[in-house]
């Protein structure tokens, strides 16, 4: 198979098909194809946000947005201005697809099923006549006469522009490379904690809020954390690992962690509220009335590496009880050894240097009409449907881009 375009996208997923729709809708009389290596396309959406598709995040503010991005913040603030999430939003509804919003700002298709966005997608696709071929794996790339030459398994293509919109596939980087870009060596973001310890043994399910932090690291984070069965999840510890890829990286996967279960209160406060509480409730059973709101089950668990045993009541307690009830509240420690994916979204940072991009258009600042949507860059965000909102607003920018020129 062999075919002249006027646009090429190379990737069959959610940036490829968004700047293909955009770009047809801006200009009818583009040819273009989307080359997909799989034989199937959208598979990342498919299983985005548990099968329903976390399409984007209420976040309205672009500043605000774009700080939800560890790598790419400064970046994308001048594209959210340009297509965000309220733009997003609009997109899906003129093609009928509704989109709600969920109490911690993720937003998903009123049906809660991926299918929804992927029924959209190739309904665009078909309407506009833009031609999406399976089972072609780029094998090389080369630009000659102002026009890029695409080598596939199934024959050779040639267009004026060509996107690249493959995620993070270290094929497409090779490739990339040998067009002179730079490539940010991929390691891996939004992953958990594997820890074995006897606190948290026998509580996979609890969740709470609660701060964390990696010693001797600048790197800590806040907000809910779940406990599993291999240790520790949840947007606190995704957040740490998305800002930490790199550093923890480095560490490989082996440091100490440290959780605060009362998220913000002090050591010293807590030990001053435990003295209250001891003075107060003499009588009851340590284990058996839980404090400071926290699961019962691990307010248990604390009580008892504190060195308290069901039976203590509070009248009981020692001074150095209450200082061991103060630090596990406060400052426990953890053994991390190693992480593990979360669910079944891979996400990593690392991809093209940024400064070799033009945020304006995403053309390449190396080769005229090349450019590059998506997680192809060294670009990601933690978890919440930001990762998706990048490649709506780059797919619009690079369409726009193309029909100006």
């Amino acid at each position: 198979m062999n075919g002249h375009y006027d646009i090429i996208i190379i990737g069959g997923g959610a940036a490829g098909f968004f700047t293909a729709i955009n770009a047809a809708e801006l200009n009818p009389n583009f040819k273009i194809a989307i080359l997909e290596r799989g034989k199937e396309v959208l598979t990342k959406v498919r299983v985005s946000g548990g099968g329903r598709c976390n399409v984007t995040h209420a976040e309205f503010i672009p500043k605000e947005l774009s700080q939800k991005y560890p790598r790419g913040e400064k970046e994308l603030l001048g594209p959210f201005h340009n297509f965000m999430t309220g733009d997003t939003i609009a997109w899906f509804e003129k093609r009928g697809v509704a989109l709600k919003i969920e109490e911690d700002g993720r937003m998903f298709p009123e049906t809660d099923n991926s299918q929804t966005i992927i029924d959209c997608f190739l309904n665009e696709t078909n309407r506009l006549g833009i031609d999406v071929l399976l089972n072609h794996s780029v094998q090389e790339v080369a630009t000659e006469n102002n026009l890029w030459n695409v080598e596939t398994t199934q024959g050779s293509f040639q267009a004026k522009h060509l996107v690249i919109a493959t995620g993070s596939n270290p094929k497409i980087w090779k490739l990339l490379q040998g067009l002179g870009h730079t490539i940010v060596p991929p390691v891996p973001s939004l992953f958990t904690f594997n820890i074995k310890d006897n606190r948290i043994t026998d509580l996979p399910g609890v969740s709470t809020q609660a701060s964390v932090k990696v010693l001797g690291t600048t790197l800590e984070s806040e907000g809910p954390l779940l406990i599993t069965h291999w240790g520790l999840s949840g947007p606190a510890i995704l957040k740490l690992s998305a800002w930490g890829a790199r550093d923890l990286n480095a560490l490989d996967y082996k440091f100490t962690l440290q959780v605060n279960w009362l998220e913000y209160l002090s050591f010293d406060e807590t030990l001053e509220q435990l003295k209250e509480i001891k003075k107060n409730n003499a009588k009851q059973l340590v284990a058996k009335y839980l404090q400071f709101e926290l699961p019962k089950r691990l307010w248990q668990s604390l009580v008892n590496a504190s060195g308290i045993d069901a039976e203590t009541k509070w009248a009981e307690v020692n001074k150095q009880q209450l200082q061991n009830l103060a630090h596990q509240l406060t400052q426990s420690r953890f053994e991390v050894n190693g992480k593990s994916t979360f669910k079944e979204e891979f996400v990593t940072a690392g991809g093209v240097e940024l400064k070799e991009i033009d945020f304006k258009t995403f053309e390449s600042k190396l080769h005229k009409n090349l450019y590059l949507a998506g997680e192809v860059l060294n670009i990601d965000a933690i978890t919440g449907g930001f990762n998706f909102q990048n490649c709506w607003t780059g797919g619009v920018l690079v369409a726009r881009a193309i029909s100006d020129d």
